[in-house]
């Protein structure tokens, strides 16, 4: 089969398009045949040797799948051949593949009216926005939700799912991104570039976080007592802000992972499939443009999602 991989940890330079076995689906696991693959911050993150607990390369990246089911290992049930799901791996070996395996916790069935893009777009940062918003904050009608980088992956969903939680969302991004997270349901917008949100807004009850640099310390300032501060783990959170010195003056602070979770995704499948989520494509590359792609998420400029396609 054809693969991105690379041998040794750098930049963009590294990723090669090879060929590879194909891998076995062991008890448990599925074999997808990989239609397309989502490109996330994690990827490049991994690739540079800034996040190093997937251990050392050679390494295929990719965490998000979407495709069919060429096989099932032993022991499966609820899914079979030719089944068309998607998925949050929980390693980087890997995506950028035509066939990868799959444990079947992850798996979910992909919605007919989903196209493959627009699924393997979803699943990390889908979960990320889910788990944090539903889970972890337990966002109730009428609360109030400071979003950053809302124009991006995680982002862009995040505001969506605040508002079908019937939140009231305030989001930071640049102008550009402004026209997109109005039609999306946003309430409130900052431009980053302009204005200090950390000077003008007030009371809100979750922060959720997936930025670096400054913006934790920052974000303390805009959350009514006992608001909650939800830094994306892998994201570069600033470790000026602990549970302890939140709680200090009265707030919440938690570092949060994504758990891959099939449950979870085939929630996030129906409502993207209902049009109540939208899914921003900001680029569907091929296969072998895998670096290209992920200069582009390194950028920051990306408003929405970037996916890979396999033909």
């Amino acid at each position: 089969m054809r693969a991105i991989r690379y041998e040794s940890f750098g930049g963009p330079e590294v990723l090669r398009l090879v060929e590879l076995e194909r891998p076995v689906p062991g008890p448990g696991e599925v074999l997808v045949r990989v239609r397309a693959a989502g490109v996330n911050p994690v990827d490049w993150k991994v690739r540079q040797g800034i996040l190093d607990k997937w251990g050392q390369p050679p390494i295929t990246p990719g965490f998000d799948v979407s495709g069919e089911i060429a096989e099932v290992g032993p022991g499966v049930t609820g899914f079979r051949r030719g089944d068309e799901v998607f998925a949050a791996l929980s390693s980087p070996n890997g995506a950028y593949a035509e066939y990868t395996v799959a444990p079947t916790p992850a798996l979910a069935l992909k919605p007919a009216s989903l196209d493959h893009i627009t699924a393997a777009a979803l699943p990390i940062a889908g979960l990320t926005a889910w788990q944090a918003v539903v889970h972890v904050a337990e966002l109730k009608p009428g609360q109030r939700i400071l979003v950053h980088a809302a124009s991006g992956g995680v982002g862009h969903l995040a505001v969506q799912i605040a508002k079908a939680h019937g939140a009231y969302v305030i989001g930071t991004a640049s102008g550009p991104g402004h026209a997109l997270l109005r039609s999306l349901g946003a309430d409130e917008l900052i431009d980053y570039r302009e204005a200090d949100f950390a000077a003008t807004v007030r009371g809100v009850d979750v922060v959720l976080d997936s930025m670096n640099d400054d913006y934790g310390p920052r974000s303390l300032e805009t959350l009514r007592p006992g608001g909650l501060l939800l830094a994306v783990n892998g994201t570069g959170a600033d470790e000026r802000v602990t549970p302890q010195s939140a709680a200090a003056r009265g707030l919440r602070y938690e570092l949060f992972g994504m758990t891959p979770s099939g449950a979870d995704l085939a929630e996030l499948g129906e409502l993207a499939a209902a049009g109540t989520v939208r899914v921003q494509i900001a680029e569907a590359l091929p296969l072998e443009e895998a670096a290209r792609a992920q200069e582009l998420s390194a950028s920051g400029r990306v408003r929405g999602k970037i996916v890979l396609t396999i033909a």
